[in-house]
Parts: C-alpha cells; structure tokens; sequence
C-alpha cells in the first residue's frame, strides 16, 4: 500500500492503551502520527521506586522517537473538530498551535489525580504520575534529610522536617510508601545515623483498608506489614485542608508534614471534559465495545480516559495496555477488509509491593503474598517491560541497589 493509500490514524497520549495501539499497528495500513506533552512510554508499575533510587529514571522510559515509521509531536490536543476530522493541538514549549487532519482518532489521553477541590493539593502536594513527579520527590526527601541533619535542632524540630504523609490506600500510595519505608531501613539508618528514630512515614485513606481492590485477607496482611514497619495507618480520614506544612482532616485532626504525596483517586482531563462525547458520572468518555465514540465516525477512546457503556473496568496499566493491542487489531482487520469481534476483557489479577522484600499477588491463578510471591512480582514487570534495553537495565539496578544500596546523591 502506497503511502497515498493509507489512512492517517492520530493518536493523542503516550501511556499504555496508546502506546499499545502504536506498538501493534499496522504501519504498512496506517499513516501514524503521535501526539502527547511527554515524548516517551513510561512503565507506571516502577515509578514509584524511581522515588528513592531503587531503580534509575533512564530505565523506566521508552522514547517514542524510537520507534520507526511513527510521527510525532510534542503537544496537547485542545480540541476535535469531528465535522472536518481535524484536531487542534498546542506546542507547549513554543505555544504555537497546528491543526492535524485525521481518518481516524484514537483518545487515549488518560487521567489526572483528583484533588477533591482541595486547593491546597495543587500549591503544596507532589503527585506520582510522571518522571519529573518522582524527580522531584526524591530531590525533596534527600532535602529533608540533610535539613534535619543540621547542628542545633530540637527533638520536635527534627521530627517535624522527617515526617512524610502519603495520602491514598491504592497500589501507589501504597507501593510509595513501602519503598521510603525501605529506603529508611536500608540506606537511612546507616548514612544519616541518629535520624531514623525521628522518622515518621503516615498513610490517609478514606477506606477502611489499603489496597480494598485486593481481597481482604491480602489487604489484612498489607496493613500487618505496615503495621510491623511502624507505617502509620490512618483509615476512615478524610483530608477536608492543605495547607504549607499540615493538613486537616474532617475530624479537625491536624497533622503537620515535612513532604506530602498525593495518590488518591483519577479524574478527567479538562480536554476530555469539554468534548461533545457521552460521558460516565466520571468524565469518562463512553464508548461502545470496540471503542468506538458512538455516533462519531472514526474516534476512539480507550484506557483510563474512557469507559464501555455499562461495562467498567478496573482503571489499571494492564486493561489499559490490552484495550490498546484490541485496537490495533481491529483496524488492522479493518484495513484488510475482515472482521473483528467485540473485545471482552479477562483478569489476569492485580500485583503490588508492600515493603521489606514482600508483595501481593491477586490473580485468578492464585492468591499470594511474601517474600516468594515479591520474587514473582519481580519477574513479571521485568518481562512486561518494554524492550531489552529497559530490561537489562531494570535488572542491572536491582543488582547494584541489593550490593552497594541506593545513591543519596541530591542532583
């Protein structure tokens, strides 16, 4: 097929539903072009131990430009003009703005945290999404650090720039803290000697459970293990203020904080709320069961963006990346003039670390958790990941981080 022939197919996003179009469509059918702020993939289920440098930013990363006979631009959409299939995108850096004609259009643009109309969130929380998120958190908890290691502190005054809140039960929140937890056991107690004592890592939740997607007995176990690592678990709180250095909870409970992360829930992106699609109670884009927007021809949306009529699914990197594979397989039948079936989703279960060498596994397979069950956790993102280079380079940084510890270098 000419390159005159082909359908030009825009794919706005570059996390794992729109990354998995782009990996598995075919490039000898399709025109592709990419659309996105950010210029790579990034594997999500290893940010958060990017945050206290078990693993290196470099090899959690796939660029995009990598990837051959795929165009793309670094930018964000503003708006769909579906009338004359075009989109209207922004250069971020530049500001300009260029319009782009398409065939078809695929939305896989994700979420962002929810910050509940907390206005404090914004000006004073980090959030766990993208790299330069985790950058910043583990440039402020070394900072922490060396800020409490100063001469001529006061006990309370120490434990005041040492203690971190995390808010959020979910697998990030979670998966967060059991990896500060770790860096304070493993690295902390031996280069900042005399400042683990006044360490405090507390966890919000809402719930009355961390990890509740987990059945109750791993949840139960989850909360034993925090409780073992002195994680202080407050469940049944709801953070009603952000301020500086404390927030309040709707009990009037104050806690004062050196650091504070936000992981709770996801909310639409004002992009996905303006458009004219039929949408969840959520702002989630409803879509029939091959994606498709209805009664817009040619438009997608897939991933965390988007939701089939009546039928929700988990809003995890693993449903995200497989509704991106069925989409390239359907244009790919398509453009050869065969037929696809609807997409019918199956469990493949849910993963996550909880510290000291340890993780869960809810899979339909089996339920599991401990140390074998981490060794497990271990090897499935290492064969998830994308490419060998990110592979070997996961693999490298375990090795090192388990024979010299982490680096507390503040860069």
């Amino acid at each position: 097929m000419s390159p005159k022939q082909k359908k030009k197919l825009i794919i706005l996003g570059s996390g794992f539903a729109a990354y998995g179009v782009i990996k598995k469509i075919d490039l000898d059918s399709y025109d592709v072009v990419n659309i996105s702020p950010r210029n790579h993939f990034l594997f999500t289920p290893l940010l958060p131990s990017t945050t206290v440098g078990t693993i290196a930013f470099r090899s959690i990363i796939e660029p995009i430009r990598s990837l051959r006979k795929v165009r793309f631009f670094m930018g964000e959409c503003l708006s769909i003009d579906h009338q004359n299939k075009k989109v209207k995108c922004l250069d971020k850096d530049s500001g300009e703005k260029f319009d782009m004609d398409y065939d078809y259009l695929i939305i896989g643009v994700g979420e962002i945290t929810n910050t509940f109309g907390i206005e404090g969130v914004k000006k004073y929380a980090y959030f766990l999404r993208e790299l330069s998120d985790a950058r910043k958190i583990r440039v402020k908890i070394i900072d922490c650090f060396e800020d409490a290691n100063l001469p001529g502190l006061s006990e309370d005054e120490i434990r005041d720039k040492l203690r971190f809140v995390i808010c959020g039960g979910g697998p990030t929140g979670v998966e967060f803290a059991a990896e500060l937890n770790d860096l304070l056991e493993e690295d902390i107690k031996k280069k900042y000697p005399g400042l683990l004592q006044y360490t405090e890592i507390i966890l919000v939740d809402a719930a009355q459970k961390i990890l509740s997607s987990f059945s109750q007995k791993l949840s139960e176990y989850a909360m034993k293990v925090f409780n073992r690592a002195k994680i202080d678990l407050k469940m049944n709180s709801i953070v009603t203020d952000v301020q500086k250095d404390c927030l309040t909870l709707k009990d009037g409970t104050i806690i004062k904080y050196s650091m504070l992360v936000w992981a709770t829930g996801n909310t639409a992106l004002p992009f996905v709320k303006d458009t004219p699609f039929e949408k969840d109670k959520n702002g989630k884009i409803i879509t029939d069961n091959y994606f498709r927007v209805p009664g817009y021809d040619g438009i997608f949306a897939v991933g965390d963006c988007s939701e089939i009529k009546d039928k929700p699914l988990p809003a995890t990197a693993q449903v995200a990346q497989r509704e991106g594979y069925f989409i390239a397989k359907y244009l790919n039948k398509i453009a050869k003039g065969k037929e696809c079936g609807p997409f019918r989703y199956k469990n493949l279960g849910m993963l996550a670390y909880i510290g000291s060498n340890k993780a869960l596994a809810d899979t339909p397979q089996f339920k599991g958790s401990g140390f074998n069950t981490w060794i497990f956790w271990r090897s499935a993102y290492l064969t998830k990941l994308v490419g060998l280079r990110n592979k070997i380079h996961v693999l490298f940084d375990w090795i090192m981080t388990s024979v010299f510890g982490r680096d507390l270098s503040n860069f």
